[in-house]
């Protein structure tokens, strides 16, 4: 998957501007759920590349909610828009999570909004419970911008 992520940021690299490409440091997770004693500091990283206004490419890996590895890359869908806000869903595939598939990659489309600034931005997704397999949770994502 590194191979994967690395290949995919080339790739945005090479058909978007930097001023298009963030990266940001993993997420913190608030968890609904507090007798699981889920991690909330869900540290790591990933890069985001917009195509347009309504779409970007993502991709990354982060400590998830169990202690364990988890890569992701998909898409951000972002329709709705008022101002610097945006929202929509997060599309595509997970991994790491010992309780889906066993560890393995699974598909998810996560309700997500998005606040952009020149250099900063903040995602807030809602991953919602599926059994005892995933825990729901608010998670924010800080990014920064690459543009110079």
């Amino acid at each position: 998957m590194k191979k994967i992520s690395l290949a995919l940021f080339v790739a945005l690299s090479a058909t978007t501007t930097w001023a298009d490409v963030w990266v940001n440091p993993g997420f913190y997770s608030h968890h609904f759920d507090k007798s699981q004693h889920l991690n909330n500091n869900n540290h790591g990283f990933g890069v985001e590349a917009s195509l347009t206004d309504t779409y970007s490419l993502t991709a990354g890996v982060f400590e998830n909610s169990n202690r364990a590895t988890s890569h992701y890359i998909g898409a951000y869908v972002m329709p709705f828009k008022v101002g610097a806000l945006k929202a929509g869903a997060a599309v595509g595939a997970f991994d790491g999570y010992p309780k889906m598939r066993n560890g393995g990659w699974f598909p998810a489309a996560v309700p997500t909004m998005t606040i952009e600034g020149r250099r900063l931005g903040l995602n807030i997704s809602y991953t919602p419970k599926i059994g005892d397999r995933v825990s729901s949770a608010l998670s924010f994502q800080v990014k920064y911008n690459l543009a110079p």
